[in-house]
């Protein structure tokens, strides 16, 4: 697309914890990028979310002029949300103070994670960081889901679901009166610290502990898991295992049988090298035959989501490795 005028795209990218941007042109330059705090309206007080995604797209504008951007996607778990009139409101105030005057498309993470990962128009996404969800997108919006439930109710192969595991396989394992193994000795240092006590004060010291603590805490534990599976432990390696053939079937509600459209991973656990990743990435491919493609950025595939409402079609494949790069 030509103009006289220079034509940008704003991504964002929104979690509880962070929020991110990026300004880019329809050649996929990337002209501008911002971050700032959790801007997620599920996590913070919507006026303080509100506030928070404002200053990471007043971040990636420093210098721009913001009439010029024409399509702007924001990205965040539990969208739904900004269904609400008042949520929306405040969400629309910060966007016109800043002087963009496109609309504001707000979708869901999943759809983000899939963008980031390939610019084909549908396939399956999981997602496996703090919690767990898998996706099914077509022609760029979410069609279908499965997980995603939250700690409580599954999150299954989660970092939630891995410290509640690692836990469970500590107080099994003091139960038997055994104190042995890495992963044992990395939650009981943990969570109980010294002295070291006989097992039955052990297990009550841990249950205490982990019932204490916020939920969040369990999530925590995710690293002693995939620590202790890189160095060879029996419990670990099978959390490990668990956790990938759970996402796998998680996904698989998802994928009708014979599908050949791209899988897309995303999230903390899946990054190379990370045991979680690399046993999820031989089950889909046993499973499906097909190799996992990496999400690459959020705000990235963000801003190729807002490029592809006004990019040509056949553009888009050569705009998404401009911003993105090859993701693999």
């Amino acid at each position: 697309m030509r103009s006289q005028e220079p034509v940008l795209v704003l991504g964002l990218d929104i979690g509880g914890t962070s929020s991110r941007a990026l300004v880019g042109d329809l050649s996929g330059r990337t002209l501008g990028t911002g971050s700032a705090g959790g801007g997620n309206p599920n996590s913070h007080p919507p006026e303080r979310a509100a506030a928070q995604v404002a200053a990471a797209a007043a971040d990636a504008l420093r210098g721009l002029e913001p009439a010029a951007v024409r399509a702007g996607v924001l990205g965040m778990a539990g969208a739904s949300k900004m269904t609400d009139p008042a949520v929306a409101e405040l969400f629309r105030g910060e966007w016109s103070a800043l002087g963009l005057t496109c609309p504001m498309r707000v979708v869901g993470d999943v759809e983000v994670a899939f963008a980031a990962g390939t610019p084909e128009p549908g396939g399956t996404v999981v997602i496996a960081g703090t919690g767990s969800v898998a996706a099914r997108i077509e022609d760029h919006r979410l069609v279908a889901s499965a997980g995603g439930h939250g700690w409580l109710l599954g999150d299954e192969g989660s970092a939630f679901w891995l410290g509640r595991e690692a836990v469970r396989a500590t107080l099994h394992a003091l139960d038997l009166g055994r104190t042995d193994g890495d992963l044992v000795t990395a939650v009981l240092d943990e969570l109980v610290g010294e002295p070291r006590a006989e097992p039955p004060a052990l297990r009550n010291r841990l249950i205490t502990a982990v019932n204490s603590a916020p939920p969040i805490r369990l999530a925590e534990l995710a690293p002693l898991v995939t620590g202790a599976a890189g160095s060879g432990d029996e419990a670990a390696t099978a959390i490990v295992r668990n956790a990938a053939r759970l996402l796998a079937e998680t996904a698989s509600i998802t994928r009708p049988p014979g599908d050949t459209s791209p899988i897309v991973l995303a999230g903390g656990l899946v990054g190379t090298g990370n045991p979680v990743g690399d046993a999820l990435r031989a089950e889909l491919a046993e499973r499906f035959g097909a190799e996992p493609r990496t999400a690459g950025p959020g705000a990235a595939g963000a801003a190729w989501l807002a490029a592809v409402e006004l990019a040509a079609p056949a553009d888009l494949p050569t705009l998404h490795k401009q911003f993105l790069g090859a993701q693999g």
